[in-house]
Parts: C-alpha cells; structure tokens; sequence
C-alpha cells in the first residue's frame, strides 16, 4: 500500500507560481512511478505530468510543456509539480497519484493509488 498526501494548493493570482507537494509513504519511493493529475469542475481528470520511477523519463500533457516541472527528491520521498505563468484555465483539484509500472502510463485508470487532491484556483 502506499499513501499519498498533496499540500500546496489554494488561492492565488495569474501568473503566479505555486509548489505543488506530494509526500508519499508506505513503500519503497523507488518502486513506483508518480504523476500529476488534475480535474477542474465540471470535467473529466486529465492527466498532467509524470516521472518516472528512477526519474529518468518525464511527461507533461501540451498543455503545460514549458510552465509545469514534474521532479522527485528520493530522501523526502516527496514528488513536486512546480507550476509557473498560471492562468484560470489551470484552476482544478490536482491529484498525486502513483503506479508500480516502469513505464510512464498517462490514464488515470493505470494508476493504483491516489492522494485527497489539493484545489488550485487561479483568479485573473
């Protein structure tokens, strides 16, 4: 089992650029992938960004290329989603999520475990 808990999130103006944190325990950081899932209202989660296992291989959906960074620090056992030149378009609840797969995977139904989700409203 692993547990998965985001912090980060709230209120705050475009263009700004929040941290995002995910803290993880229950298993070996090392023996999942972590990624970024978000789900604005009204709409289906859509996946954001991903690292991989050893943090070799990196994803970001279009999106976000060039604004979001996805890392992973292994003695926190905490992955970041840096986000910068927000808009109201990102505003959603962002949701960790981790999966055993060596691959990086971009649905959501791949992913074995989730955090609570963390709400990022970006006024203009």
């Amino acid at each position: 089992q692993v547990q998965l808990v985001e912090s980060g999130g709230g209120l705050v103006q475009a263009g700004s650029s929040p941290r995002l944190s995910c803290a993880a325990s229950g298993r070996t950081f090392g023996t999942y992938a972590m990624a970024w899932f978000r789900q604005g209202a009204g709409k289906e989660r859509e996946f954001v960004a991903a690292i991989s296992r050893t943090g070799g291989s990196i994803e970001y959906t279009d999106s976000v290329k060039g604004r979001f960074t996805i890392t992973r620090d292994y003695a926190k056992n905490t992955a970041y989603l840096q986000m910068n030149s927000l808009t109201p378009e990102d505003t959603a609840v962002y949701y960790c999520a981790a999966d055993s797969s060596w691959a990086i995977v971009t649905s959501a139904g791949e992913y074995d475990y989730w955090g609570q989700g963390t709400q990022v409203t970006v006024s203009s």
